[in-house]
């Protein structure tokens, strides 16, 4: 199955956190484990080298060896008959966005997640060319990342433009703002690409109802039909349960549907930081994966990258009021972290 065709069948995919030791050293052993998690967490793939797995990887010469030890482990679960996608992260200027496109390419990455945060004074004749070399060199997934983490407002043309070109195969809506997120949907529908480009969310704040939406603009339509996620790096098998859920529904907008939509966004709010600009938002899921076992510490690149002044309480609160959405992954890690870090 080619990678439009997958994308478009929607999924799970969590964004690909960064393993480190106590002296910020890449911990190999643990940053394995975290791919085989969520193999074994049935997601549909995942998404290395991105905002999650922390940019400041590309300084500290980890670009590379990040996307291959992934690799290795997709590899695994491919040879299990899984279809696992490969998304690697790709970022900066035209000519280093072309070099990790062809590396992560060479490597047999299925496609790149191209962020434009390094472009951030271009026209929308700019980076429409830039997005055009890169993918001619590997299937790009657009991404609309929002101001706070490094992305910038792109205007409705931009993704009209971008629908245009051919090897696009899907779009990453992250603005975190309703009126952007409807910019994209409401482009790709009406260039009447809405069967050929995945839409997913980013939008953290609003999974479930993005996932619940079909989006009508009269004479055209369009539904979101994933989700490729930082807030999916943890707790990855209640997200694939309630994927799942949402799938079944279909159509239909339950009560209680829109209640788990409040008790996800709140989760969020408690991992994400969003008191704070996100401040926390890498520490608070790199907290997650420390209470399970998964990560040694909370560590980042950058030393001062720390949870903010009661975070950590807030990770308490809603583990505790919402057993629901985190028990199934303390299940199936506790029963099986040892093998994992085997």
């Amino acid at each position: 199955m080619d990678i439009r065709t997958r994308l478009l069948k929607g999924g799970v995919i969590p964004a690909h956190p960064l393993a480190l030791t106590a002296e910020r050293k890449l911990d190999e052993r643990r940053q394995r484990a975290l791919t085989r998690y969520y193999s074994a967490a049935q997601a549909s793939g995942v998404a290395v080298g991105v905002h999650t797995t922390q940019f400041e990887i590309r300084k500290a010469g980890l670009f590379e060896p990040i996307l291959e030890l992934a690799f290795d482990e997709i590899r695994r679960s491919r040879e299990h008959d899984r279809e696992f996608t490969a998304i690697a992260g790709v970022c900066g200027r035209t000519t280093q966005a072309l070099g990790e496109a062809e590396f992560a390419r060479s490597f047999g990455y299925d496609a790149a997640l191209l962020s434009l945060g390094a472009m951030a004074s271009a026209s929308t004749e700019e980076l429409i060319e830039h997005c055009k070399a890169v993918a001619a060199v590997i299937p790009v997934i657009g991404f609309y990342l929002q101001p706070a983490v490094g992305g910038r407002v792109l205007p409705f043309e931009f993704w009209t433009r971008l629908a245009e070109i051919p090897n696009v195969v899907a779009i990453k809506i992250a603005p975190f703002n309703r009126y952007q997120t409807l910019d994209v949907v409401r482009a790709i529908a009406s260039a009447g690409r809405s069967s050929e480009i995945a839409l997913y969310t980013g939008n953290d704040d609003n999974i479930v109802v993005d996932l619940l939406t079909k989006f009508n603009f009269g004479k055209t339509s369009a539904r979101i039909v994933g989700g490729l996620l930082g807030h999916w790096a943890v707790w990855t098998r209640s997200a694939v349960l309630l994927f799942r859920q949402l799938a079944e529904a279909g159509d239909r907008i339950e009560s209680e549907l829109l209640t788990l939509a409040q008790q996800v966004t709140d989760m969020n709010a408690a991992i994400f930081d969003p008191a704070n600009n996100f401040r926390g938002c890498i520490p608070g899921i790199h907290e997650v994966l420390r209470r399970q076992g998964l990560l040694a510490g909370r560590w980042c690149l950058d030393p001062e990258e720390e949870l903010s002044p009661g975070q950590s309480e807030e990770i308490d609160r809603v583990c505790q009021v919402y057993p629901r959405l985190s028990k199934p992954d303390d299940d199936l890690i506790s029963e099986n972290l040892s093998r994992w870090l085997a």
